[in-house]
């Protein structure tokens, strides 16, 4: 009871000073109760989403579905996806005694930090997107990630696992858990034309030998098997069947779970949202929810803080695109390059702790594709602590050099960029957004 008061005390206190802290409540809350969050979560229906790309827009989306199918839930939709934060919004979300004010909880958790979580948890569903390279100083190679997310999945003996059956290192934790699995994956290219992207995962994870693939969405994703050992992409349990069409504001796609085919509307533009939609579709049949009401439930769901964001700056339009590594800024820059219309981009690059402090990463993505669209891209603005690097890689793309301007100051930074009156793409990592 302590424990929990002091949490809420704590969240009250920043909220009036107008702080966005969502951590220190939580780690206080830790500190008188270590087993807190393990009290907390006892008889709450917990579904969890995690993975390196993707959980944010995942959980929004899963959240419009519980919407329009009634069910009380609460949600970390702060971004407070590490043990304290995870802790504090159980305490937030229930009474001093420690009873939940509801029956089911969504909740994101970072990758590093779900063999933590699990402990306490004992979630019905655990949703895995996929698994890239990302903050390398933090998480470490591809193998050191999926290690920690195994011990989640090892943690959680009641959970239902949703794989993308897609991503070679996210179904291989079907063979190391007795867990009953959902797999769903994309039954055909993205993209009309062919892909090729650095691949974070192109030697099997079995027998490393060299993947052969049928097709490739993106990164390491598609329809790989390896010609040695037989390790394969297995069959999805729900899909994308077919991709109608992809444009600057939403996807049309056609599901499949079975024989029953599901036409719907996702209200974000970009491929890897359609990733995205499958996965919510798989937790959607994990949780027996009626799929053809999930699938409804994606032409309307709000998307989070910063993923494809759209507003207003003194009448011009202006998008944000958090990006933090080579897959999902190669992904960013593809949906930027079916442009037609011209459009100014801005680029903010920090090295700070959340962050990742290498930033060797953006030697990994195909700037060179922005400079390819010629005049169609007007201006590009380069910001944060790390501008300069950023600068120098687009020089080395062959961006012209009139076009390119470093702005450290962020209020000149959009004064600049929307005074041309032309649609503006703001491309920042966690800190800078």
């Amino acid at each position: 009871m302590i424990a929990v008061l002091a949490c809420k005390l704590c969240r009250a206190l920043i909220r009036l000073l107008g702080r966005g802290g969502t951590d220190f409540p939580g780690r206080v809350a830790l500190k008188l109760c270590p087993n807190l969050l393990g009290e907390l979560a006892k008889n709450v229906t917990t579904v969890i989403v995690t993975g390196t790309n993707g959980k944010t827009t995942t959980s929004r989306m899963i959240e419009q579905s519980w919407q329009d199918a009634g069910i009380s839930y609460f949600a970390n939709k702060s971004g407070a996806n590490l043990l304290s934060g995870v802790t504090a919004e159980f305490a937030v979300h229930s009474t001093l005694t420690g009873r939940c004010k509801y029956s089911h909880a969504l909740i994101e958790a970072d990758e590093a930090a779900l063999k933590f979580i699990s402990k306490y948890v004992d979630a019905k569903v655990i949703v895995y997107t996929n698994i890239f390279r990302d903050q390398l100083d933090r998480y470490g190679e591809v193998t050191h990630t999926l290690g920690k997310l195994r011990i989640g999945a090892q943690n959680s003996p009641n959970a239902v696992l949703c794989l993308n059956a897609d991503d070679s290192l996210i179904t291989s934790l079907h063979n190391d858990v007795p867990n009953h699995v959902i797999f769903y994956g994309i039954n055909t290219p993205l993209y009309e034309t062919q892909v090729s992207e650095l691949s974070d995962a192109p030697y099997c994870i079995k027998c490393k030998s060299e993947y052969e693939y049928d097709f490739v969405t993106y990164g390491h994703l598609g329809g790989y098997r390896c010609p040695r050992c037989g390790y394969a992409r297995p069959r999805p349990d729900i899909c994308v069947s077919k991709v109608v069409l992809i444009d600057e504001e939403h996807s049309e796609v056609v599901f499949r779970d079975g024989e029953t085919e599901i036409p719907a509307t996702v209200n974000l533009p970009g491929g890897y949202n359609i990733y995205n939609a499958c996965a919510a579709m798989a937790a959607a049949k994990a949780m027996g929810l009626d799929l053809s009401r999930a699938a409804q439930s994606l032409s309307r769901f709000a998307c989070g803080f910063g993923r494809m964001e759209k507003f207003e700056i003194g009448g011009t339009d202006v998008r944000m695109i958090l990006i933090k590594n080579p897959a999902g800024c190669n992904q960013v820059l593809r949906f930027l390059t079916q442009r037609r219309a011209p459009f100014v981009f801005a680029a903010c690059l920090n090295d700070r702790t959340q962050d990742g402090r290498d930033v060797s990463w953006i030697w990994d993505v195909a700037f060179e594709r922005l400079t390819e669209m010629g005049d169609t891209l007007a201006e590009a603005y380069l910001s944060g602590t790390r501008a300069e690097d950023m600068a120098l890689r687009f020089l080395y793309a062959g961006f012209p050099k009139e076009k390119l301007h470093v702005q450290k100051d962020y209020g000149k930074l959009m004064e600049e960029a929307t005074a041309h009156k032309l649609p503006v793409f703001v491309m920042p990592t966690y800190t800078a957004m």
